[in-house]
């Protein structure tokens, strides 16, 4: 590999996921003003969780397997890896990952009975865990790093942080 390609393949390891959370910045530019005027707007209080009462099972299976999916995340990226706990727990995270993705193909009401932009991830999600499990099987550690650690930060922080965009039920709970 020359010089060029190899500085070119580090720019784009390095950046691209900067690339990508501008592009969604930019698309979102235009509701800027409503989403962050009902945040001004909010503060926080206890939850309020009479607003789950009556709500369809899949949205319970989609919190608490993306509640696990996160606690055992943030394990598997503080934990040494490559040991068995880590071969464990990740298989555990996978299933709770694809758990919460598949469950979310169920959950509409962002885009009224359609899906939304934010269902591009549970998408991406049941491609790239194929494909993360395929890269540690070939023995490429490099690749399936850089994938589960971007379906970690894509998949589980950018997604919950939409979860809290003004008018969805968690922002509603919370503020």
């Amino acid at each position: 590999m020359t010089e060029a390609r190899a500085a070119q393949r580090f720019l784009a390891q390095r950046f691209g996921g900067l690339v990508i959370l501008g592009i969604i910045a930019a698309a979102m530019a235009p509701f800027a003003p409503q989403i962050f005027g009902r945040f001004a707007q909010a503060s926080p209080h206890l939850p309020n969780w009479s607003l789950w009462i009556g709500q369809k099972p899949q949205l319970f299976i989609h919190v608490g397997a993306a509640l696990v999916a996160l606690a055992i995340g943030i394990v598997l990226m503080l934990r040494p890896k490559g040991i068995g706990l880590h071969k464990a727990l990740g298989w555990t995270w996978v299933i709770a990952m694809a758990t919460t993705a598949i469950s979310s193909l169920f959950i509409f009401g962002l885009n009224r009975d359609f899906f939304s932009i934010i269902h591009l991830l549970s998408g991406w999600t049941l491609i790239a865990l194929p494909m993360a499990i395929f890269a540690i099987r070939r023995r490429n550690v490099g690749m399936h790093r850089r994938m589960m650690t971007g379906l970690f930060v894509g998949g589980l922080i950018v997604a919950g942080a939409l979860a809290f965009i003004p008018g969805r039920l968690m922002f509603e709970t919370f503020f």
